[in-house]
């Protein structure tokens, strides 16, 4: 006879059961490059009867709750091979797995290829992530690899042409990108005024190109984020490698401080153009180069501790005839304590500095200027793995900057030039987050968070003070924006401050799995940007002023929905995404018409409030198995700008309507493929297509004089020509490297094959000899074949 006391204890014994059978453990540990130790970064680790899996963070570390008893597990990573094996749990336990390079073999496990699959199991969207291995098969100008160049052939990423120093993601100005190098902000990605980006290839160990969906970790900038990781260094052998190219030539060294525990890394490049210069009589004072040199020191004190010391420096030189000369360039500097608290808690304490310096020596006018800005940076970020479904993120942060507008200096004792300094500036940062991945279920997956800024433009400064607050003025009689006159000045002394803000910058983003292989996602997120670029070129020079918010200058925030389907065709062997996405931007400066930029001690002046929009549809299929590999992502969208009339009687820009911001693509079109043809021969080739920049021509012509002065129309209104060329390269690896230490391979470029002289500005101007107005097309290069030859030991 059953009884309540039978009933109860059944249900006792039942619930005792099902715990037991519900029992999970921990397991945690590090993945690695097995040749190196070099920690590898979002590798995925997924157990396929569990239907549950995890990727490493950016230190390699993983953490993942999982049942009691044998489960298989799959570990994947872009350019290595999958590793396939059943491991046995009975307790929590850290487990370390070292990944093999594809190309090679391991005999105690079971190996697959790995696929480059579209990510269908997390949130994650707007986000594209390039292997260095790829980057350094696509051919680029001067036989340079270069990875500003490569994230243009994603979708969304665009630049202002040939020549030109940054990039611009989905309609948003290059100011508005986040670049990071091992935590440190970079201020100028570019190299000779664009030609070269910043980063060694040889140096990187991983990046990733946040379009949206960005997380709330990550803060200060209105469009993107590019976080680029260098390498730690080999902890196991001694090793070198390097390259030799037309212009320039590179060489890097790691090895191990302390075997298996610390490795250091240094590398360094320089070109070498110059010294052509010196054989023409016509030019040879004449120098334009660059140099930069990476380092890194990594050191494993306990399983429960590291730290690392990471370095940048790099100048770009110009000089003509000894009487100009230009130096700019990037120094960073970045201490950072991993710290395990637990197999669950992992942590990262980073302290940072990092430094943009401008200088200009103009000899022939006897002066020296000077001009950049530095930041210090202390960053506390913690990882908590509570679940197998669901993850924490949690951090501070705070910033303190040194803006230097500009310090004029006479170059010699016979100068007439007095020393002056601009009004330096000087701002506080300080930030808190925190952001959570949970899996709702088997379908379901979000990631959500907050992070809350404040800003502080602080003292030592002296400020314009206006009539009713209004530096810019509108003249009704000619109808023209005009600089009001300061009606005195205020004082603010040390630490004192000027201005402050603070905003919540919520994020949001949704995955539904349809199955293993499609997912729709979408997403939100605000982002808030304190700093702004003043800057009148479409494309940013080493002359642009970083300049804080204040009284008069707001800070720009940024709103962007997106919304994607992902999929994997055959098994992954081809992947398709597709997403659409809408961004609004508020305060984002415009300028008046004839705004003086350069030394202008009172840039309020000439700047008015506005905003942007920009939205369109990105698309990108990717072939990501065979001796045949690669994509072709294409993009419409719209990026345009307004500054209406601040009240009914003024104007505004363009009449206060939405006109072409200089970013607007409406087509962008890349198509990027790499063909293995056997074990001595690669091939690779690109294909990009772009609408003409938008530009301002003149519509018309007055006479003054004998001179015939063009009037110009509204702003952007007009387009360059269609901007596209064809680049292809080849690899040789010869046979004789098998088995050797030392292995080499020449690569053969030729840049812009078919020769399209694509215009980077239309000039017009009245012909001397007819008097007939006439445009002139100015083009920066035709074909340019290179090689270069690289090795390592």
């Amino acid at each position: 006879m059953i009884t309540k006391k039978n009933i109860l204890l059944f249900s006792v014994l039942f619930i005792s059961l099902s715990t037991f059978a519900q029992e999970k453990f921990t397991l945690s540990g590090i993945v690695s490059d097995i040749k190196n130790n070099e920690t590898l970064i979002g590798v995925n680790i997924y157990f396929p009867e569990l239907k549950i899996g995890t990727t490493t963070n950016e230190y390699g570390f993983y953490s993942i709750s999982i049942p009691k008893g044998n489960q298989n597990i799959n570990i994947s990573y872009i350019g290595y091979q999958n590793v396939q094996k059943t491991i046995s749990i009975t307790k929590s336990s850290k487990m370390n797995f070292a990944l093999t390079e594809n190309g090679e073999m391991l005999n105690e496990v079971v190996i697959t290829d790995n696929k480059g699959r579209a990510n269908t199991r997390t949130p994650e969207m707007s986000v594209n992530k390039l292997s260095i291995a790829a980057i350094k098969k696509m051919p680029v100008v001067l036989g340079e690899v270069d990875v500003i160049k490569s994230i243009l052939l994603l979708p969304g990423v665009t630049n202002a042409g040939e020549g030109a120093s940054g990039f611009n993601v989905r309609g948003g100005g290059a100011d508005q990108n986040l670049i990071l190098l091992d935590e440190a902000t970079i201020y100028n990605s570019s190299h000779v005024f664009g030609f070269f980006s910043v980063f060694n290839p040889d140096a990187i160990k991983d990046l990733k190109l946040y379009k949206g969906g960005i997380p709330a970790r990550y803060g200060g900038r209105a469009s993107s984020v590019l976080d680029i990781y260098q390498k730690d260094g080999n902890s196991k052998d001694f090793h070198m490698n390097g390259g030799i190219g037309l212009i320039s030539s590179r060489l890097l060294a790691e090895g191990p401080l302390v075997k298996d525990r610390g490795s250091f890394l240094i590398g360094g490049r320089a070109s070498y153009a110059h010294l052509f210069l010196k054989l023409s009589e016509d030019q040879k004072d004449n120098s334009a180069y660059f140099y930069d040199l990476n380092t890194k020191l990594s050191y494993k004190i306990n399983d429960n501790n590291n730290i690392y010391l990471s370095g940048y420096f790099g100048r770009d030189v110009f000089a003509i005839n000894k009487s100009f000369s230009n130096i700019y360039g990037n120094t960073t500097l970045n201490l950072r304590w991993n710290h395990l608290f637990s197999d669950k808690l992992f942590s990262n304490l980073s302290v940072i500095y990092s430094d943009y310096y401008y200088g200009l020596d103009l000899d022939f006018i006897g002066f020296n200027w000077d001009s950049g800005i530095k930041n210090y940076n202390i960053k506390y970020d913690f990882k908590h793995y509570i679940s197998d479904n669901f993850k924490l993120n949690y951090g501070v942060n705070a910033l303190y900057y040194n803006f230097n507008p500009g310090t004029i200096k006479p170059s010699s004792e016979t100068s007439n030039i007095n020393p002056d300094q601009l009004d330096r500036k000087y701002a506080f940062e300080p930030s808190l987050y925190v952001e959570a991945e949970n899996k709702l279920s088997k379908k379901i997956s979000v990631a959500y968070g907050v992070r809350y800024s404040m800003f502080s433009r602080i003292g030592n400064s002296t400020v314009n003070l206006y009539e009713n607050d209004n530096p810019v003025i509108f003249n009704s009689d000619f109808q023209i924006y005009e600089k009001a006159t300061p009606i005195g000045t205020k004082y603010y002394g040390k630490n004192k401050t000027i201005k402050s803000f603070d905003n919540f910058e919520p994020r949001f983003s949704i995955s539904y799995q349809l199955n293993e292989d499609q997912a729709v996602k979408a997403s939100y997120n605000r982002m808030v940007q304190y700093l702004q670029l003043v800057s009148n070129t479409s494309s940013p020079t080493p002359l642009d002023i970083w300049m804080p918010s204040d009284n008069y200058i707001k800070p720009q925030i940024a709103d962007q929905v997106a919304i994607g389907y992902f999929k994997n065709i055959q098994d992954g062997d081809y992947s398709l995404e597709i997403e659409s996405f809408y961004k609004k931007i508020q305060n984002r400066m415009d300028y008046i018409d004839g705004a003086d930029l350069i030394a202008n001690e009172a840039i309020e002046q000439v700047i008015l409030n506005g905003r942007m929009r920009s939205y369109g549809l990105e698309l990108m299929f990717k072939k990501n198995e065979g001796r045949l590999n690669g994509w072709i992502s294409y993009t419409l969208s719209k990026s345009e700008q307004q500054t209406p009339g601040r009240t009914p009687e003024e104007l505004g820009i363009n009449y206060g309507k939405w006109y072409n911001s200089a970013y607007d693509k409406t087509h962008n079109l890349a198509i990027t493929a790499a063909y293995n043809l056997n074990e001595k021969w690669d091939f690779g080739a690109n294909f990009a297509l772009q609408s003409g920049q938008p530009v301002t021509y003149p519509d018309n012509k007055y006479r003054y004089g004998d001179v015939f002065v063009p009037s110009y129309g509204l702003r952007n209104q007009n387009r360059l020509p269609l901007y596209h060329h064809l680049d292809v390269s080849a690899t040789l690896t010869p046979r004789k490297n098998k088995g050797r230490k030392w292995q080499a391979e020449w690569v053969f470029s030729i840049y812009n094959l078919y020769n399209r002289m694509n215009a980077a500005s239309i000039a017009f101007r009245q012909n001397e000899d007819t008097a007939v107005n006439e445009a002139v097309k100015t083009s920066i290069f035709g074909m340019v074949p290179a090689v270069s030859y690289n090795f390592k030991f």
